[in-house]
């Protein structure tokens, strides 16, 4: 078998190019189909080389998971991070703000959310290891979050920020997971969508305050 050089390509594609050809096609077969379901060859056959190739480049089904996985846990992790620490006065809530760095950061690519949310990762690998890695560190900074604001609402249950950033996780899931299929929504107008959302929760439960 020949040897490919590190800057040899395929059709007049140079080798860089492809690679991020791979790595747009894998991330959405994992985000859409799950690490187990998928396939060296059905990432191969969508980019158009062959799976020797595909092995040439990037090793084994784990090793191309986790070049899809690393970059997009590091944009995330470095996005929401930014939001936090963003000033308050004058700014959206950070909630909001935390939210708009989700969907900016996965703008192009909604499926990698679900790439490091995978639960069909082989127990005790290295993949699973590095996904368990990024996952909790962003619910690390749900719980941070989930303190300020329950700290400003004031005395309650010491499970309260447990719970709390447990129904976060599960918000941004659902959300994205709502945002893929709809694609013609841009990040800004998901934004909108979510002010408007925690606008009507806010006044329900006004309301229902009222009521007591």
């Amino acid at each position: 078998m020949t040897t490919l050089g590190p800057r040899a390509g395929t059709k007049g594609v140079p080798r860089a190019a492809r690679e991020r050809q791979v790595l747009a096609a894998a991330t959405e077969e994992f985000g859409r189909r799950g690490y187990e379901a998928t396939t060296m060859a059905a990432v191969a056959t969508r980019v158009g080389v062959t799976k020797p190739l595909l092995h040439h480049y990037f090793g084994s089904k784990q090793d191309l998971y986790l070049a899809c996985l690393n970059p997009i846990g590091d944009r995330l992790l470095d996005a929401i991070r930014t939001a936090m620490a963003a000033p308050a006065d004058g700014a959206p809530p950070t909630p909001l703000r935390v939210l708009d760095a989700l969907f900016t950061a996965l703008d192009g690519q909604r499926e990698a959310w679900f790439v490091l949310c995978d639960a069909t990762l082989p127990p005790d690998s290295d993949a699973a290891r590095r996904a368990a890695h990024y996952r909790g560190a962003i619910d690390d900074l749900a719980a941070t979050g989930a303190a300020d604001l329950l700290r400003a609402a004031g005395p309650g249950d010491p499970f309260d920020a447990d719970a709390l950033t447990y129904a976060w996780r599960g918000l941004c899931t659902a959300l994205v997971r709502w945002w893929v299929s709809h694609p013609e929504q841009s990040p800004e107008a998901m934004t909108r969508r979510c002010a408007r959302l925690f606008e009507a929760g806010r006044t329900a439960l006004s309301a229902g305050d009222g009521n007591t």
